[in-house]
């Protein structure tokens, strides 16, 4: 009678197993050990720091460790590659940029990932505006006064972070709509481009908002137009580019988390709905919003909507200007 009850016993654990989805089964046990994000540029930047601020919410939120590793090199794709490599458990997840997602795939003839094959997103984090600046000392004071100057038979150059950076293509962007004759020139880093823009050496720029905002309130440059949907709330009294008479130049830089592509849907449904509830924390806004960035927090479909939405419009820009990294 014993043996019959246990063989009943093992029977119907048997049935429950094949009634429960594996996937649903992981997710309820997920995560159950230490995890990392890598953050394929180097340590102190930007998205470096982004990340390290969701990984120390996360850990509180999961109960484990998670861990902040920089891979640097190539634009991004080193680090980005190595996370395509990686198990497809959730253990593992990417602080991918527009660069390495929506940039890279255009700007680079080789890649050593396939940016929509090899990754499935978690969730948008962030953005951060550009901010179209002039010369304090320039006549140009509107977007649409620096478009009939360009078309007008004077050539204007302009300054960038450097070659496919948002700050470039965006340019390249104006340039196109405006059927201007400018030139660019990449500097390394948005601060020496400013710098050169204060001195008059440059028409215009775009620059990352935290790069230029201070010197934009200072009034040693021309705020014209942010790329954001919104005006910032930095510079309040900034149109956005639409408002400008623009809206095709929109462009919002962004940073998200992406895993390896195998990973099941109820993992990347855990890590998202664990990301958005860090993004509402009033001490994660903050910090963000002390850079800059705009906290964001989406559905993995809407990220992935953003995704699709950049890499075809920078594409447009890229293929255009002629730009290569490689």
């Amino acid at each position: 009678m014993f043996v019959r009850r246990q063989a009943l016993a093992a029977i119907a654990a048997g049935a429950v197993a094949l009634a429960c989805p594996a996937g649903h089964a992981l997710a309820q046990t997920f995560p159950s050990a230490p995890m990392k994000i890598v953050v394929p540029y180097a340590p102190g930047g930007s998205t470096d720091i982004l990340a390290r601020t969701i990984a120390e919410n996360l850990s509180k939120r999961f109960g484990q460790p998670v861990v902040v590793v920089n891979q640097p090199g190539a634009g991004g794709s080193v680090g980005t590659a190595a996370v395509a490599r990686s198990p497809a458990d959730g253990y593992t997840m990417v602080m991918a940029t527009n660069g390495t997602h929506a940039i890279n795939p255009t700007l680079y003839t080789k890649l050593p990932y396939d940016a929509v094959k090899d990754f499935k997103p978690v969730s948008l984090i962030a953005s951060v505006p550009l901010l179209l600046v002039v010369p304090a000392k320039s006549e140009v004071k509107t977007v649409k006064a620096l478009m009939e100057r360009g078309a007008g038979g004077k050539p204007l150059n302009f300054g960038s972070a450097g070659v496919g950076s948002s700050g470039h293509l965006a340019g390249e962007m104006l340039k196109i709509e405006g059927k201007l004759d400018a030139q660019h020139i990449a500097y390394k880093g948005d601060g020496p481009a400013v710098v050169d823009l204060i001195g008059g050496n440059v028409d215009y720029l775009f620059a990352n908002m935290p790069a230029a905002v201070n010197q934009a309130k200072a009034g040693t440059v021309r705020p014209l137009a942010v790329t954001s949907a919104q005006r910032s709330q930095e510079l309040p009294d900034v149109p956005t580019v639409a408002e400008a008479g623009y809206p095709r130049l929109q462009v919002d830089p962004w940073y998200g988390v992406l895993v390896p592509s195998g990973t099941s849907t109820e993992v990347v449904n855990t890590l998202s709905e664990a990301i958005n509830a860090a993004l509402k924390d009033p001490a994660v806004r903050k910090r963000f919003e002390g850079l800059g960035a705009t906290p964001q927090g989406t559905t993995p479909e809407k990220f992935a909507q953003v995704i699709a939405a950049d890499t075809a419009k920078f594409a447009t820009a890229i293929k255009i200007s002629g730009a290569k990294a490689d």
